[in-house]
C-alpha cells in the first residue's frame, strides 16, 4: 500500500481576508468563458 492512500489532508483554515477569486462566487460551477466575462461586465456596470 502506498503512502498516498494513508495521507489525510488537513483542512484549510478560513482566512478573514477576501479570496482572490471571491468575485466569481456567484458563477455556477462549470461556467464557460462567456458566462464569466458577462458576469464581470455586469459587475463593472454597477
Amino acid at each position: 500500500m502506498s503512502d498516498a492512500a494513508e495521507c489525510k489532508p488537513e483542512p484549510i483554515e478560513q482566512e478573514t481576508e477576501e479570496r482572490d477569486d471571491a468575485h466569481l462566487d456567484d458563477i455556477e460551477e462549470g461556467a464557460g468563458c462567456t458566462e464569466i466575462w458577462e458576469h464581470l461586465a455586469e459587475q463593472r456596470e454597477e
